[in-house]
């Protein structure tokens, strides 16, 4: 599995509300997607960032999202281009799973 961690910095214009609206407009565009495991929203007021981290099942589906073009939309979207950092997650404790 392949972790992604998209970290939105932001200067004075970090707005968390506004960030909320962003992550609740974009649950449809991930629910379901092949090869997401999961996607989390993150918000960080006292750092004025916000993190969104993906667990995908391979590099190969991470790899699909991620090309210049969507970079682009994120960056318009969000106002501000994102770091990409990937990670080899190399175990998941998933407790909703037994739920």
């Amino acid at each position: 599995m392949i972790g992604v961690f998209l970290t939105f910095r932001y200067s004075e214009d970090f707005d968390a509300e506004r960030l909320r609206t962003i992550a609740q407009n974009a649950v449809p565009t991930f629910d379901g997607l092949a090869g997401l495991r999961s996607k989390t929203f993150t918000l960080n007021a006292a750092r004025r960032e916000a993190v969104n981290f993906y667990i995908w099942e391979s590099e190969e589906a991470a790899g699909r999202l991620f090309d210049e073009k969507v970079m682009e939309r994120v960056t318009s979207i969000y106002g501000v281009r994102p770091t990409v950092d990937r990670v080899e997650v190399a175990v998941l404790v998933d407790n909703a799973a037994r739920r």
